[in-house]
């Protein structure tokens, strides 16, 4: 393969593999609200997971050389956010329910395609 064929493919290879996280991170998801109370450290890992997940999102959302419109990148960037404070909320309140998270995150997933 020539160097412009390997970065015409890098996108789709960049789009596939944060799909997979996103495919990682609600299956985690999906397995601690389905064992509830009982998820405990699932639970917790779950969480953290997504957390790291939207920590990276965000920083290379934000980097100067983010090649996504403007637009698209700020609203992004405020999923994110949104999406930290819903983790702290799920943290000091064992009884919360996942389904929020689920939510948005099985759409930002879905739009990877």
């Amino acid at each position: 393969m020539s160097y412009s064929e390997i970065m015409e493919d890098a996108p789709d290879l960049g789009r596939a593999r944060e799909r997979e996280a996103f495919d990682r991170a609600l299956g985690l998801l999906h397995s601690a609200e389905s064992r509830g109370a009982a998820a405990g450290h699932e639970r917790t890992a779950a969480i953290s997971y997504v957390q790291d997940l939207w920590n990276l999102l965000i920083a290379d959302l934000l980097h100067p050389e983010n090649g996504l419109p403007k637009a698209l990148r700020a609203d992004l960037v405020a999923i994110g956010m949104w999406t930290m404070r819903e983790v702290g909320e799920v943290l000091s309140t064992p009884e919360r329910s996942l389904a929020a998270l689920i939510e948005v995150n099985t759409s930002i997933r879905d739009g990877l395609q």
